[in-house]
């Protein structure tokens, strides 16, 4: 059973799961499917082909679903997909995708979106991220697993953000940032490894031994960088982690952080 408010606009050929609540003066789209238990909150626009995982919460004047800023979109049928658990707080706005960049905008489960943030078209979030106020993801950014981005952040184009990277207020990124580093800055520089961040999401102390050598060799050695990912890879093989690390840089087309 769903609970509509009276003064809310829901398409008929929008679906419901079961316990969805809109509230008033929201409006939902006929493209839109609501997972069980979402709840949309008053003066919420939900658009577009959007479908929202159960559980997840918009707060009053969020946008989602909306037609991509960019120039070269014509209005073709792109999606955003939402996952489980999320909230989305006041004024957040998150666009669909575009054909070039896929045909969709992925945003994954239990994070926390603040206020005022943006997720610009065909960007991927994964999940048990937090975006906290204002901050802006322009198109195509990709933001992996367990990252922090503190307020006013500002991500472009392109870049990657690394697992369990925490971004400083203010940081201002133009390249990928690394794995499980901690940033700061305009623009943004490497400040160090996310050690508090790493021991939050359960690494034991050998894990983060591991990723701090890394690092070491990487970024503070006296080694030509290729010479020095190349014996990082080599001494990768029993950490999980770093192997992912190592993975990320090769496959870096912007630069990253340091």
């Amino acid at each position: 059973m769903q609970d509509v408010h009276a003064a809310a606009l829901v398409d008929p050929r929008a679906r419901l799961g079961e316990g969805v609540r809109v509230g008033p003066w929201s409006i939902v789209g006929p493209d839109v499917t609501l997972g069980d238990g979402v709840e949309i909150g008053p003066h919420v626009v939900v658009t577009g082909k959007t479908t929202i995982g159960p559980r997840t919460r918009l707060f009053p004047f969020a946008a989602v679903g909306g037609e991509p800023q960019d120039k070269s979109s014509a209005g073709e049928a792109t999606e955003l997909l939402i996952g489980a658990d999320n909230v989305i707080r006041e004024h957040v706005t998150i666009h669909a995708g575009t054909p070039r960049g896929g045909g969709a905008t992925h945003v994954g489960d239990d994070n926390l979106i603040m206020n005022g943030s943006h997720i610009g078209h065909d960007c991927r979030v994964g999940s048990h991220c937090i975006l906290a106020a204002f901050t802006g993801l322009a198109g195509h950014v990709v933001v992996e697993d367990h990252v922090v981005l503190g307020g006013y952040t500002g991500v472009h184009q392109f870049a990657r953000i690394g697992e369990s990277v925490m971004a400083a207020a203010n940081a201002k990124v133009s390249k990928d940032c690394v794995p499980f580093s901690l940033i700061a800055g305009d623009r943004a520089r490497l400040v160090g490894v996310n050690v508090v961040g790493l021991r939050r999401r359960g690494f034991d102390p050998e894990t983060v031994r591991a990723i701090r050598q890394a690092f070491h060799v990487l970024f503070h050695s006296k080694l030509r960088f290729e010479t020095a990912l190349a014996r990082v890879r080599e001494e990768a093989t029993g950490s999980p982690e770093v192997q992912r690390l190592v993975a990320f840089l090769e496959k870096s087309e912007r630069g990253f952080t340091r």
